[in-house]
Order: C-alpha cells, then structure tokens, then sequence
C-alpha cells in the first residue's frame, strides 16, 4: 500500500497529468515539484543540521554581530529607527521575547571599545564576522560551491554587509519613518477613503523589509551568481513561510498551558531556541527555493552528485587544463571553478575534486580573483602528468599495493605504457597550439 502511494505521488508530482489542465495546471505542478524537492531536502536532515548549528552561532554571535552594526548606526543617529523591528524577531514568543530582545539591546548598549581593549575588540570583530561566514558556508552547501571566498574578499564583502548594509536600512526605515509623518501624508491617513490603503501598508511593512532582506542574503551571500529573479522569488517564498509559521508559533505558546509547568523556568530558553532553529530552516528553505527556480534540473535528482566514469573524469581534466591554459595565453575574464562549471555543463561540485587534484599535483594554482592558472610553464606540463591525477591519484584505504595475477599486471603496464606513449612527448603547449591553428 505505501508502494502504490507513493508511486502515485511521483506519477502525480513529476508526470504531466496535471499539466494538461493549461496555466494553472503547470503552477501547481510547479508548486508541487519545488515543495517535494524542499521537502526531501529536509528530511534528508542536512538542512536541519545546518540550522541547528547556526542557532549554536547565533547565541554566540549575536551580541557581537548587532554591536557592529549598530556602532555604524549610531554614527547616522539611526539605531533608535531600526531597533524596533528587532523586536519583531521574537514577536511570536509574546512579552518574554520583548524582555530577551531588551536584554540583548541592554548588553549591546553597554559594549564600549575602550573597555573591550585592542585584542577584545578584534575578538569580537571576528566573531561577529564568523557568524556571517557560518551564514555563506550554509548557502554554499545549497547552491553546491565547494569553495568559499578568500578571506581578503570575505573580510571586505562581509564588513560591507555589516556596516554599509545596516546602515542603508536603517537610513530607509528613517526615511519612512519621515514620509509618514509629512503633512500631506497624514492628511492621506485621515481621509476616510484613502485611510484603509495606509493601514494595510503599515501591517505589510515588517513582511517586506523582511523579505527585502532575505531577497538581500540570498543574491549576495552565496559565492555563486545568483540571478535577482530567483533571490526574489526564494525571498518571497521565505517571507510568506515566516509570516505564517510566526502566527501558528505565537497561537501554538498561547494556547499552550503545559509548557510551563513541564520545563518551568527553562520553558523561555527552550521556546526561544526553537524559534531561532525555525527562523535559520526558514531562511535555508528560502534559499534551497532560489537554487531550484534557477536550476530546476535537480528538482528530481536532489543532491545526488553526479558520478562521471573514468573516461569522462579523463577528458574533464584534459578540458580543465586546456581552458585554464588558453585563458592564460589570451586573458579576458579569467577562468574559475564557476565559468568551468558554466562552459563544461557540469556541476562545480562535480569539477572540484578534479580541480583540487590539479592545484595538489602542482598542475594549477590560484591567484588572489580565485581564478585558476597554470602551475608551472605549459611546455613542461605533459598531457600525461594531467591523467594521471584522475588514473592513480585519490586512492584511500589498504588496497594501494594489490596482489595482482601476472596476466592481469602485464595487461596494466601494457595499457599504461600505451598511454604514456601517445602522451609523454605531448603537452599541454602543444595542445593548445593544436587548437589555434585549426582555428586560425
């Protein structure tokens, strides 16, 4: 019976049945597809984990991640603007979550640099930092980069959101904070007709600067590109998830009367970290949301990585060291693991095992943009030394020296000795020198 069910909702989900019913039939369909996905991704139980950990983060990052901000915002006389829609965060948890907001606002207040000292102060500048790495590595996971921003860009990219980010939002909230009071404006209130229009304004206000926020993370966080139409639509989606999970969060503890009296004094701390887990799989949700609009070809196949036989393993590294050294020849915008993933059509993920092998064998290297370059001058690199990172390199465990019958090792040394035959006297020089004429 659970066989047949559930080969029922893959035929329902992933068949055309529904989309015979024209335009809105291919939404639901979409609809369906995107919640099947984002529904095995959680109970996968990465996303969860990953949610998890940052709630870890967060209770030691907070203090000092609203500190930095603030100090920002205190330099534009906009902190006392944007302070109040902290306290929506923990609005759900009712008048305890007020009271935990103040506490926090109460400790950030107090942080003076001149007492924290040299080294405390560079302490907390790196723990609020982390948090936001923390943040980028969870997003990594979910649009599959394997690797992270250097530490230059990660320090000026993330000092960038802390500082210049906070500040253009509270400088907007002031802003609107403002127009609301203009004569004009409130005169707008006032009339009968036009004042119904200000008050679903102003209840819509928290859910757009929050999904303003959560479009923000998810174009700019990943070190991917990240088209605006998919932050959108990952940034709407997490909103509407918040809003609605904030209502049934808040109802669920009023009508809860057990708690108390189960956890007693521990109920708040365990209510507060629930909701925190909840807000961090919300925002990882919203973004697994984005990655799958703009690639729905892993609807289906989830997080399955795609696995290459060793002939096509061979020819990726082959193709890998010929477009690095080609771009090296003729620079326009260098070559990286994600331009490699877009020219090859296969996933980062899948490339940088092969990647990693390359830059360990001495074969490519790194620069200061992460762009990929050729390790050593390409006359001295044969296309041998290239397949044999993919032929003989990543072994593990105890079987590195094999008991080999002796025909089964003639055969090898055979093969090997033709392979290097065909390409011991040929580099990667010569191979792009290949190409060049046959295009000239």
């Amino acid at each position: 019976m659970i066989t047949t069910l559930k080969n029922w909702i893959e035929k329902l989900v992933w068949g055309d049945l529904l989309q015979e019913y024209g335009v809105a039939g291919r939404i639901v369909t979409g609809v369906l597809r995107n919640a099947y996905a984002v529904l095995r991704d959680i109970f996968s139980g990465q996303l969860t984990l990953r949610a998890m950990s940052l709630v870890y983060t967060t209770l030691l990052s907070i203090v000092p991640l609203i500190a930095v901000s603030f100090s920002a915002l205190k330099a534009f006389g906009v902190h006392k603007d944007i302070e109040p829609h902290l306290y929506g965060v923990l609005q759900p948890l009712g008048a305890k979550g007020a009271e935990i907001t103040d506490y926090v606002m109460d400790i950030v207040n107090k942080v003076d640099s001149n007492v924290l000292g040299s080294i405390g102060f560079i302490f907390f500048i790196y723990t609020a930092i982390s948090m936001v790495q923390k943040i980028e590595n969870s997003f990594n996971y979910v649009w599959y980069v394997s690797k992270p921003r250097s530490f230059a860009t990660r320090l000026v990219e993330y000092s960038t959101v802390l500082i210049v980010g906070a500040i253009a939002v509270g400088l907007s909230v002031k802003a609107l904070a403002e127009f609301s009071k203009d004569k004009l404006v409130v005169s707008m209130q006032e009339n009968v007709a036009l004042a119904p229009m200000f008050t679903v304004t102003d209840r819509l206000m928290p859910y757009l600067i929050t999904i303003s926020i959560f479009t923000f993370l998810y174009k700019f966080m990943p070190n991917t590109k990240v088209k605006l139409r998919s932050a959108v639509v990952g940034g709407v989606a997490a909103g509407f998830l918040w809003a609605t999970t904030s209502m049934v969060f808040a109802a669920f503890l009023a009508n809860s009367t057990n708690r108390q009296a189960i956890y007693a004094s521990f109920a708040i701390a365990i209510t507060a970290l629930f909701w925190l887990y909840l807000n961090w799989l919300i925002l990882l949700i919203g973004s697994q949301i984005a990655f799958y609009f703009q690639n729905p070809a892993y609807l289906r196949i989830g997080r399955r990585e795609p696995r290459l036989s060793n002939e096509m393993r061979e020819r990726v590294a082959l193709n890998i060291m010929f477009l690095i050294g080609r771009e090296f020849r003729n620079p326009v915008l260098g070559v990286s693991l994600r331009s490699l993933s877009r020219t090859l059509r296969i996933p980062s993920i899948t490339l940088a095992p092969i990647a990693i092998g390359l830059e360990a064998s001495g074969l490519i290297t790194t620069n200061e943009n992460e762009n990929l370059l050729p390790g050593r001058e390409m006359a001295r690199i044969s296309l041998g030394d290239i397949l044999a990172v993919v032929r003989r390199n990543g072994e593990t465990g105890s079987h590195r020296d094999p008991k080999w019958d002796d025909v089964i090792a003639e055969l090898g040394s055979s093969i090997d000795a033709a392979i290097a035959k065909t390409l011991s006297e040929k580099s990667l020089a010569d191979l792009i020198d290949k190409a060049e004429q046959g295009s000239s």
